[in-house]
């Protein structure tokens, strides 16, 4: 339709249009680049050319706020598997079952920046409690849980025969941590133990350390790696 042939009621009915919605032009690449290219010194073309401009300058703004956030999530992934694989071979090292556990609950967590760490045993007891048998230097660190509490704990919030459960820690988190823990979240991963189900437990006082949006797979490394050793560490200790 040629523009000069359109009525009064048509113009009006066009501009109503794109004052209701300038992305009807904003974003037609081709209306622009005629716009743009038109002969006049009209003020709407400027204005429109102005516009485009501003729009593009937002895009781009977004793309590099994007780029950067893509590659602050990079480093952090590296970092975590540096940092893992670090604690792996820290674990390696002691030759007994006392030296491992305190390895695994004392240096671990500062190697991986957290705060807690525990190990939880399913045993023939009343309620959550310290183990005992395991030494005098791991202060409530290898935790004595009633049978079935593994699975129960790690179902709190609906999740079921998963490796490795991520969330917030609350209240029910404190027979594991303690009442004066700082953790205000968790990581839960579930151990193959032969006659006793187990439960490595990482809490962190930043409530969005252990996000239940975020990768597991370096945390399913990681607690093979333990399962693998601790067994090992138990076969020695009985011979």
């Amino acid at each position: 339709m040629d523009a000069l042939n359109l009525s009064e009621d048509e113009r009006d009915l066009v501009r109503s249009l794109i004052v209701a919605d300038p992305d009807l032009v904003l974003d037609d690449d081709q209306v622009m680049r005629r716009l743009i290219g038109a002969r006049t010194g009209e003020r709407n073309i400027v204005d429109l050319r102005d516009r485009l401009v501003e729009r593009l300058e937002k895009r781009l703004e977004k793309m590099v706020a994007h780029h950067r956030s893509v590659v602050a999530a990079a480093y952090e992934n590296v970092e975590g598997a540096r940092q893992l694989h670090r604690a792996v071979l820290a674990l390696i090292e002691p030759a007994d079952l006392s030296s491992f556990l305190h390895r695994l609950t004392h240096d671990v967590p500062h190697m991986l920046a957290l705060d807690e760490a525990r190990l939880c045993l399913e045993a023939d007891v009343a309620e959550t409690g310290p183990a005992a048998g395991f030494g005098e230097d791991l202060h409530g660190r290898v935790m004595a849980l009633p049978e079935g509490a593994v699975a129960e704990y790690m179902a709190l919030d609906g999740a079921h025969a998963q490796k490795v459960i991520l969330r917030e820690a609350g209240a029910e988190s404190e027979p594991i941590f303690g009442e004066a823990s700082p953790v205000r979240s968790e990581a839960l991963m579930r151990l193959e133990i032969p006659g006793s189900a187990a439960m490595l437990a990482l809490g962190s006082a930043d409530p969005r350390k252990f996000d239940p949006s975020h990768g597991t797979d370096l945390l399913v490394f990681f607690a093979g790696a333990v399962e693998r050793l601790l067994l090992q560490r138990l076969s020695d200790s009985e011979e």
